[in-house]
């Protein structure tokens, strides 16, 4: 007589651990535990802190994080192609400056479309001289942004162009069941960038020329094409977001923007995409500026000055683009 055994398997809860944070790549390590500390974070702060967990905070929370997540989003794009753009905030200041003198002259909508316009133009110049020309992002990006600064500096002589039409306010300030403007044109931006990368044609040559340009060339795929439409919609993204801060500060600032390129190259390293391109998604965009920004609402909160969160911001920098270096070189 045989006498069947059945053995019940054992769940590996360590195992699953172990996998979750054991994939191909180091990037989508850095990606998965910075979701993590961002949800503990989230979790703990609740917890503890009912000002926190107060829904006008939240919401608030939202919108802080909503302007910079916009540009965020399209450093996104750039630095999956293998690039970046420095001049965003300038970008930005420059869109809200024309935006508001436009408006003063012809209305509010020739000036939003003014201000967008101005964002295309210059994030396709941007694009011409790194494709075309074959400058480096850094210098070409940091050239244009000491172009735009001293132009709108000269024009402007450096002071805000207000009062605006009322409008401006009207816009800024619009919100349904708590979620302002600003929000929802994040959340939208966020959306649409997401499906842009990975339903379209377009989305996979920005990650197939990130990883690979000379082979992504031969393989029958306009390069420059390809990255002077990323810093195009690196530049409508940086105007966006200036128009939304000037609609909510109801001035033109040439000032405006001046720490967005820094923090928005922050968010999406700290989120989990490194700096060699042909990696990334949206998500470590979205990850990196919450983090960012509910580590500075955390700081109010407990009355921490604000000085230490550029001190907070670069040890993420490096933790994550350290840890990504340090398993590149063991595997090699």
């Amino acid at each position: 007589m045989t006498v069947v055994t059945t053995v019940r398997p054992v769940a590996d809860k360590s195992g699953a651990l172990r996998r979750f944070f054991s994939p191909q790549h180091p990037a989508v390590v850095v990606q998965r535990v910075m979701l993590l500390v961002l949800l503990v974070s989230i979790i703990g702060l609740a917890v503890a802190n009912p000002s926190f967990r107060n829904p006008a905070n939240l919401l608030n929370i939202v919108q802080q994080a909503s302007m910079v997540g916009i540009v965020a989003c399209g450093m996104q794009l750039m630095i999956i192609s293998g690039g970046f753009d420095l001049s965003v905030g300038a970008t930005a200041a420059a869109a809200g400056c024309l935006a508001a003198t436009v408006s003063l002259a012809f209305g509010v909508p020739a000036g939003l479309l003014a201000g967008m316009l101005l964002g295309l133009a210059i994030g396709i110049g941007n694009g011409w001289l790194i494709a075309k020309v074959g400058m480096n992002p850094f210098v070409s990006t940091f050239g244009t942004q000491a172009i735009i600064l001293g132009t709108m500096y000269a024009l402007t002589e450096a002071r805000p162009i207000a009062p605006l039409p009322r409008e401006w306010r009207e816009l800024g300030f619009f919100h349904i069941g708590g979620l302002t403007f600003p929000s929802m044109v994040f959340i939208a931006v966020v959306v649409v960038l997401a499906a842009v990368l990975h339903f379209t044609r377009y989305g996979q040559h920005v990650y197939a020329v990130g990883s690979n340009k000379v082979g992504t060339s031969r393989a029958g795929v306009n390069v420059d094409r390809v990255l002077i439409a990323t810093y195009a919609i690196g530049g409508v993204t940086a105007a966006i977001a200036g128009l939304l801060l000037t609609s909510i500060a109801g001035i033109g600032s040439p000032q405006a923007g001046t720490t967005w390129a820094l923090l928005s190259i922050a968010a999406v390293v700290i989120g989990g995409t490194p700096l060699s391109g042909g990696l990334g998604g949206i998500t470590s965009a979205v990850i990196g500026i919450f983090a960012l920004t509910i580590l500075n609402n955390a700081m109010t909160l407990y009355s921490i000055s604000a000085f230490w969160q550029p001190a907070f911001m670069g040890t993420g920098v490096l933790l994550a683009v350290g840890y990504e270096a340090v398993r590149r070189g063991h595997k090699s």
